[in-house]
């Protein structure tokens, strides 16, 4: 699976895109940072409520030293847990991040993939400055590695996080690498609230290459497409067992790869975990 975009948290926070903390980007509201991957909501525009009940401040991951922009810090796993695929192998998937700044500016450090039970692994870890060009959204401008069995890649990175109508929370993100490698990865998740603490997430990526790379099996064109849905029940708002399912698809040549290294060229899989924040 091509983890080359996105990650959750708990939701907004003022003037900065923390998807950890926002509705629309705090997966039970959107939450990403504090729960949630989302820009950071101006004070006073939050909502009294989300319709399940009062959830205040802290349920988008705000809190009140944020507020006066003074340098903050959190880490959120969105994900963190096992996933067993149909032929019964099991997998170690993560999508996690830390960031430090203020609601303005700040260092966003992401991590995301998968380390199989037979040892085979496939990850990227970016590292960016995050901007807050509105209310709801974020530039980030950095760098992207990816790492595992494959061989390793080094990526220049420009995109931009934020939370669309309706609390869609997006991601979008343009690589260029050595080679004259280009890449694009498009992430996009909600959080429908069935209770106060019950929070359905269905959760879509996408990833794009400009050319092919043989030895990563990575094709040209539309590379890999994936869907998950999780149901997590908020024990605390900082701590949230989940269990899901994942579907995911290879095209064109990056299919074409899979197939002649015995692979599949789609997956489907039951996954369970925490999500958690600090």
């Amino acid at each position: 699976m091509d983890h080359s975009a996105m990650d959750h948290g708990a939701t907004p926070q003022p003037a900065a895109m923390d998807h950890s903390s926002m509705p629309g980007m705090d997966h039970g509201s959107m939450n990403h940072d504090a729960g949630s991957n989302t820009a950071n909501p101006p004070v006073g525009s939050l909502p009294a409520s989300d319709g399940a009940g009062e959830r205040g401040y802290d349920s988008y991951g705000i809190h009140p030293h944020m507020m006066d922009n003074a340098p903050a810090w959190q880490v959120l796993f969105d994900k963190f847990g096992i996933e067993r695929n149909r032929d019964g192998q099991n997998a170690l998937n993560w999508d996690g991040r830390f960031w430090f700044g203020t609601a303005t500016d700040r260092l966003l450090i992401k991590s995301e993939g998968e380390r199989e039970n037979g040892g085979g692994s496939d990850a990227k870890v970016e590292a960016f400055w995050s901007h807050a060009v509105s209310p709801f959204w974020d530039l980030q401008v950095g760098a992207r590695r990816d790492v595992g069995s494959s061989p390793k890649r080094n990526w220049a990175a420009v995109g931009i996080e934020g939370v669309l109508p309706y609390n869609i929370e997006l991601q979008a993100t343009a690589y260029a690498g050595a080679s004259g490698r280009t890449a694009l990865a498009l992430k996009a998740e909600y959080d429908l609230l069935l209770t106060q603490r019950l929070i359905f997430t269905p959760e879509l990526e996408a990833s794009l290459y400009g050319k092919n790379d043989a030895e990563r099996g990575v094709g040209s064109g539309l590379s890999t497409g994936s869907l998950s849905l999780r149901l997590r029940y908020e024990v605390t708002r900082e701590f949230a067992p989940y269990i899901g399912v994942s579907f995911e698809r290879k095209f064109g040549q990056t299919a074409s790869y899979a197939s002649d290294a015995g692979a599949s060229r789609s997956q489907t899989a039951v996954m369970a975990g925490v999500r958690f924040w600090f």
